[in-house]
């Protein structure tokens, strides 16, 4: 009886140890925050979020400042690539090349906030990530994010204050957006009535998801933007069929 009893209780783990043995390890994103420019002071708060967000889609996410970490070997462990807040020319021609190769073998990237602000000097680059940054309102603003679906709003605008981003130009046409920002509810923007501030596209062989928000450190505690962000990494990993 008392072999039954134990035999039953140890059941369950032995199960679970099969089903983890065939499902295989856990898929992994690599967040990469190196600057060669301006620095965020918000970079630490987007790490652990993108940390706690990969752990709650059960992948693992690795933080690293080095741009070693993007040799074609390293990055075949890994799913996604995000950069968050990445400034300046962070890799170089080697770099480049094993990124490239990345997202040509089916990999995810993310870009967060000034992802944009990155790489000037490497067309493919500015074409992954969708568009680049051109400049910004001083300041934190309120405005409004309005999802957008199908080239149409969707849902109920949700408020925001961030730093606001304009782009060198309007992404819409090579990507598909995902919200916008409403330029009549703050100062300083340059876009007009159509100011994309997050979108994504199939690029390269991969996919690609941006977002222009994430200045602010307090933007990581808004339940709408982790949402957003939260189905921007399961896009790019290829987890959901729209973003």
């Amino acid at each position: 009886m008392r072999t039954l009893l134990r035999t039953t209780l140890l059941l369950p783990v032995l199960l679970l140890g099969i089903a983890q043995a065939i499902a295989g390890p856990p898929e992994r994103m690599l967040v990469f925050t190196h600057t060669a420019g301006f620095r965020h002071e918000s970079i630490p708060t987007a790490v652990a979020t993108l940390q706690t967000l990969a752990t709650d889609e059960r992948m693992v996410a690795d933080h690293s400042e080095d741009p070693g970490a993007f040799t074609a070997a390293n990055l075949a462990r890994y799913r996604v690539v995000v950069f968050a807040s990445t400034t300046g020319d962070v890799l170089d021609a080697n770099q480049q090349a094993a990124l490239e190769g990345f997202i040509g073998h089916g990999g995810g990237f993310v870009g967060v906030h000034a992802a944009a602000d990155t790489e000037y000097g490497w067309p493919w680059y500015g074409q992954l990530v969708g568009a680049w940054f051109k400049a910004h309102p001083p300041g934190l603003q309120d405005t409004q994010v309005q999802p957008e679906r199908d080239g149409r709003a969707h849902g109920t605008p949700w408020p925001i204050r961030d730093e606001l981003y304009n782009y060198r130009d309007n992404p819409r046409g090579r990507v598909q957006v995902v919200a916008t920002v409403d330029e009549r509810r703050y100062e300083g923007g340059s876009m007009g009535a159509d100011h994309p501030i997050t979108w994504c596209h199939r690029f390269g062989g991969g996919r690609s998801w941006y977002t222009g928000l994430g200045h602010d450190e307090a933007v990581y505690g808004n339940p709408q933007f982790l949402a957003q962000l939260r189905q921007g990494v399961r896009y790019a990993a290829g987890r959901a069929p729209t973003c």
